[in-house]
């Protein structure tokens, strides 16, 4: 097969900036087809419970289910007959997650804002989240692991997980199964698509409805999310993978093309972009990319998604290229610089940021313990990845003492009455020792 034609190939920053910029929010919006047969298959859902999941089950999976829950034995099972080198793997996966979202657990905080007067907050885990593992084109064991480990560690006392049916077996695949168990899913359902969101978002007969849904998926998953949100909490938006990858002149050309390729190997739509300092060493990277494309194992998809969404950029200057990595907001930004811990101080958004050449961005989509569920599309501006604090709520508390209450008093009745609202004045003044309420005092 020819190489596949690179959108950017080796194009200047400056030319090509906005075009690399534009377009992405596309990547997350849903057609308007998707949304309305989304819609439809909610309100199903809503309505007709566990028959409507049936229904989906057979219509998309092509299977017949006679339960919609996976019996715990059987996740013990699929774990125990596992390859003894793709179990130690799982472990090894499990347990740096395990260990790096213990660090990243909130911590309760109380403070004397002024004498008299303390206020704090503390994190509360959530009683039910949901966990959306995709199936279909390929089994996502990471996955799996990356919502349900931090979720475990969080304190949630149930993880309910939905992986879609293989027709096969009418089961999620054995290794979803695995990791099912090893990351400590509660219960397992199987059930894909909006209608697994569906039920997760409003509970049916079966299915608990969760008081959270994280997990990536398709389009129809991505939009269901959406519907759902407000009636239950969702994590970011997500669309199709990305990569951008910021190097200098000494990077390996080699080692940048690898990192493009296993972005594009994801989906014809991921989108691999690297940003290279200097022309020569942008036109190096793009001949390596298109020699390594040319060769790789799932060179259709790498093409399809070179093809559309990748390519080479040049910059002017190092500062130039971080300036335009903390503008497009990656998903995965890695730094392949002299001194990546410098050029990590200037990149102001990024949904997870790989420092140098040995830290793959592979790495953190299996085993180093960072989360790879991502914001894409630019939602690293106001989004982050998953973590402990998606599964903990805040119960904020105050207390003031009798002395504190006399401090306040006054200058809370006095925003109060600014603000049309003497009952609250008259609490006010009756908290910090003014005496009780009275009729005048409530109609000042």
């Amino acid at each position: 097969m020819s190489a596949p034609r690179l959108r950017y190939e080796c194009a200047p920053l400056a030319r090509e900036r906005d075009g690399a910029l534009a377009g992405r929010d596309a990547t997350v919006a849903s057609s308007p087809e998707v949304s309305a047969q989304v819609t439809r298959l909610l309100a199903r859902v809503r309505a007709e419970g566990d028959g409507a999941l049936r229904a989906f089950a057979a219509e998309f999976d092509g299977v017949t289910l006679d339960a919609l829950e996976v019996p715990r034995a059987e996740c013990r099972d699929a774990l125990a007959a596992l390859a003894p080198e793709l179990r130690a793997a799982l472990e090894h996966a499990a347990a740096n997650i395990a260990r790096a979202h213990r660090a990243f657990l909130p911590q309760a905080v109380e403070i004397e804002v002024e004498p008299g007067v303390r206020v704090g907050r503390r994190p509360e885990p959530l009683a039910r989240v949901g966990v959306y593992a995709p199936g279909g084109r390929a089994a996502y064991p990471s996955s799996v692991l990356m919502a349900c480990v931090p979720a475990r560690v969080a304190g949630v006392r149930e993880i309910v997980l939905c992986s879609p049916p293989e027709r096969a077996t009418g089961r999620p695949s054995a290794i979803v199964l695995a990791a099912a168990e090893l990351a400590g899913a509660t219960r397992v359902f199987a059930l894909g698509g909006a209608g697994a969101i569906g039920a997760m978002a409003f509970g049916t007969a079966s299915v608990p409805r969760v008081d959270r849904i994280v997990g990536p998926g398709n389009a129809w998953v991505a939009e269901a999310k959406r519907q759902v949100n407000g009636v239950v909490g969702i994590d970011s938006p997500a669309g199709p993978s990305e990569l951008l990858v910021v190097a200098d002149a000494a990077a390996d050309p080699r080692a940048v093309a690898r990192e493009l390729i296993a972005q594009a190997e994801h989906d014809p739509d991921a989108l691999s972009l690297a940003v290279v300092v200097g022309e020569a060493a942008a036109r190096r990277v793009a001949d390596a990319l298109l020699a390594a494309a040319a060769g790789c194992d799932r060179r259709e998809i790498v093409a399809a998604s070179l093809a559309a969404r990748g390519g080479v950029l040049w910059a002017a200057t190092l500062e130039g290229a971080l300036a335009f990595a903390s503008d497009f907001a990656p998903e995965h930004l890695l730094l392949d610089v002299e001194d990546p811990a410098a050029a990590l101080a200037a990149v102001r958004d990024a949904g997870a940021v790989f420092l140098g050449a040995s830290s793959s961005v592979a790495f953190g989509d299996y085993v180093s313990g960072g989360n790879h569920v991502l914001p894409t599309a630019g939602f690293a501006r106001t989004a982050s990845g998953l973590s402990t604090l998606d599964f903990v709520r805040w119960t904020q508390w105050q207390r003031v003492t009798p002395e504190g209450a006399a401090r306040l008093a006054d200058d809370c009745a006095a925003l109060a009455r600014a603000e049309g609202l003497p009952g609250h004045a008259a609490a006010a003044r009756g908290a910090g020792g003014a005496g009780s309420a009275t009729s005048k005092e409530l109609h000042r």
